[in-house]
């Protein structure tokens, strides 16, 4: 297990893919937390029979997957069925990140979560690093990925951390609001840190 874990969020459409996938390409070991999510509600899984017995068969899809776009339907509109839901896969989640994690062989190991700090997922971590953009772009990039409506996009950033309390508690800001290749020029500076710093803990 490596001796640094960074914790990496950031709301929806900020950029955490583009994040992970180069330091990934770096050689760092990436936890999503969002995949977690799915391995933990796959098919004839424990967690995934609970759902459906508390919302109905319309959150299944015709193979018995879980039909993410209706279930989210759901919970955005209802904050009492959203907590329910994140009180059954929080724990679960937790479990299959740890799990992950005990296998990284990379010098520092990333989680990746975009409720890092809604949820007991920051206890995980070492270091908090957030991607920061303006919440206008924010809604754009989500509905132009997505091909949601802006009402959409902009119900499922209040569901999330507001952007100032994401910055107060981050230890390394990541500014996504330019190009690509600036993006990289910020994450190779920070990976020369957090290199530094998991060398510096390994030697103690």
């Amino acid at each position: 297990m490596s001796t640094l874990i960074i914790g990496i969020t950031g709301g929806i459409g900020s950029g955490k893919t583009a994040v992970t996938d180069y330091l990934a390409s770096l050689g760092i070991t990436i936890i999503d937390a969002d995949q977690a999510a799915r391995v933990v509600v796959e098919p004839d899984t424990p967690a995934l029979q609970a759902i459906a017995e508390h919302f109905g068969t319309q959150i299944l899809q015709e193979d018995g997957g879980l039909d993410r776009r209706a279930l989210r339907n759901i919970i955005f509109n209802d904050d009492e069925e959203r907590r329910w839901l994140e009180a059954l896969l929080h724990p679960l989640i937790k479990e299959e990140m740890l799990n992950q994690l005990s296998q990284s062989r990379s010098p520092y190991s990333i989680i990746v979560s975009p409720l890092l700090l809604e949820t007991d997922q920051h206890t995980m971590v070492d270091r908090i690093a957030v991607i920061d953009i303006p919440a206008e772009l924010q809604v754009q990039r989500t509905m132009a990925r997505d091909g949601i409506e802006q009402s959409q996009a902009e119900a499922i950033m209040k569901a999330q951390a507001a952007r100032e309390t994401r910055r107060e508690k981050a230890d390394d800001v990541i500014d996504n609001s330019g190009s690509l290749d600036d993006l990289h020029q910020v994450l190779d500076q920070l990976h020369n840190t957090w290199l530094e710093i998991a060398s510096e803990r390994a030697s103690d």
